[in-house]
């Protein structure tokens, strides 16, 4: 019971800053990013991986999209302060793991990690990734299984905690939900697109040893801003955005 005391009171304390933690990683990659030039000197495979990193942190913004369309409020997982669920969800994305936003989190990072083309510090993102949230995910766990007893328990024994397992698939049981996605994901869209933006600036300063702004990248983080303010303001100040729930 010590050992298991003492990951969940760590899990605790580190859910509060789930959110903050990984910009540890942003050093080390602006780090390696100085010398960075082209994967072994082919423009081709430079292209190929900047494809790649835009591809999957997308992915993980799909990810988080799909999770927060279909969550019904009083899920965990959107909280900050602290544990608090309402009820379990255990269909969609839920249905083939456990922790759905985390695994979201782990490939919008990881998208931008691998664009360095660096393996040791793509190995230690993901080592650290994994103790940070093993932990986290320990205590969300802990916290569910003293709530809702056996149903958790059957839940957790078919569902894997965080490589998806597809053939468990359960289609969700409420309807899908643009404006709880629009609400909760506008300041991760914007992040996602920021980093990249910021991916395309330290390229080019390392590669050409000067600020480059291409026109698409400008417009593309312009229309993202644009999406990122409006959304905001619609959240604070009107019901638009709110469903039933709400």
């Amino acid at each position: 019971m010590g050992l298991q005391k003492e990951l969940k009171d760590s899990g605790n304390w580190l859910f509060r800053f789930r959110s903050y933690v990984p910009l540890i990683f942003v050093i080390p990659f602006l780090i390696k990013m100085r010398d960075y030039h082209f994967p072994w000197g082919s423009n081709g495979l430079h292209e190929v991986m900047h494809i790649t990193s835009m591809a999957v942190v997308f992915s993980g913004l799909a990810v988080r999209a799909l999770v927060a369309g279909y969550a019904p409020d009083g899920t965990s997982g959107r909280n900050t302060r602290e544990q608090v669920a309402t009820s379990i969800n255990t269909t969609g994305l839920y249905s083939v793991v456990r922790h759905p936003l985390y695994v979201g989190n782990f490939l919008m990072w990881g998208g931008i990690i691998i664009f360095c083309f660096d393996f040791w510090l793509t190995l230690v993102f993901c080592l650290g990734f994994w103790l940070y949230y093993e932990r986290i995910m320990f205590a969300e766990e802990s916290f569910l299984r003293q709530k809702f007893g056996d149903r958790f328990r059957e839940w957790a024994a078919k569902t894997p905690a965080f490589i998806p397992r597809l053939s468990n698939w359960v289609s969700p049981s409420r309807n899908f939900s643009w404006r709880r996605v629009l609400r909760q994901e506008y300041t991760t869209l914007f992040l996602a697109v920021f980093a990249l933006f910021g991916e395309e600036i330290l390229e080019h300063l390392a590669i050409d040893h000067r600020l480059v702004f291409e026109p698409e990248w400008v417009a593309f983080l312009g229309v993202a801003a644009i999406v990122y303010v409006v959304l905001r303001h619609l959240k604070k100040h009107t019901s638009l955005l709110n469903t039933l729930e709400t």
